[in-house]
């Protein structure tokens, strides 16, 4: 079985580009425009990664990953947080509310491959070290 990313951007371009690129890598892939649709979606899904924007209408990043660590079922699943902000404080303030990792847009593919690499299994991913 594919595992499961949800990708949470208010950019259309965005979306498409990450939403073909993670097809792609062979990952199974569903899309939302706002952290409101997101949380509808999880009602009856649960995804095996995250990737959000932290600037968006209706639900910005930093809402939703609280909200999501509050929920009984989500609170363990791994977030990936872009933003076109690059600053500590938003990186270290998305860390504070539940993020595992933090990408600069526009962010380089290859890093984003193997963020999510390292958050889908964890303990092996240092196998080939």
């Amino acid at each position: 079985m594919k595992p499961k990313i949800l990708v949470i951007d208010d950019e259309r371009s965005i979306r498409i580009l990450l939403e073909s690129f993670l097809l792609r890598s062979g990952y199974e892939v569903e899309s939302r425009d706002d952290g409101e649709k997101a949380f509808e979606w999880l009602e009856t899904n649960l995804p095996d990664l995250i990737i959000c924007d932290v600037q968006m209408k209706n639900m910005d990043g930093y809402t939703f990953v609280q909200k999501l660590r509050e929920r009984g079922h989500t609170k363990n699943t791994p977030v990936v947080m872009l933003s076109g902000v690059e600053g500590s404080k938003e990186r270290v303030k998305c860390y504070k509310l539940g993020a595992q990792d933090f990408l600069v847009k526009p962010f380089n593919p290859d890093e984003l491959h193997e963020i999510i690499k390292k958050n889908l299994n964890p303990i092996h991913y240092a196998i080939k070290w």
